[in-house]
């Protein structure tokens, strides 16, 4: 097990992401795993915000 996110994963949790984190990480998301970029979950909800 890599920890990787998969398209799959953010479709099926979704709702839970969308609520808890928000648009902006589902669309992170989305795109990460489109891109097929090595990244897991927490990265890209833990990012530092930009200012």
């Amino acid at each position: 097990m890599r920890g990787v996110i998969t398209l799959r994963d953010v479709v099926a949790n979704l709702g839970v992401v969308l609520r808890e984190f928000g648009v902006l990480c589902v669309l992170h998301c989305l795109l990460a795993s489109l891109r097929r970029r090595q990244t897991t979950f927490l990265e890209i909800a833990l990012r530092p915000k930009r200012p």
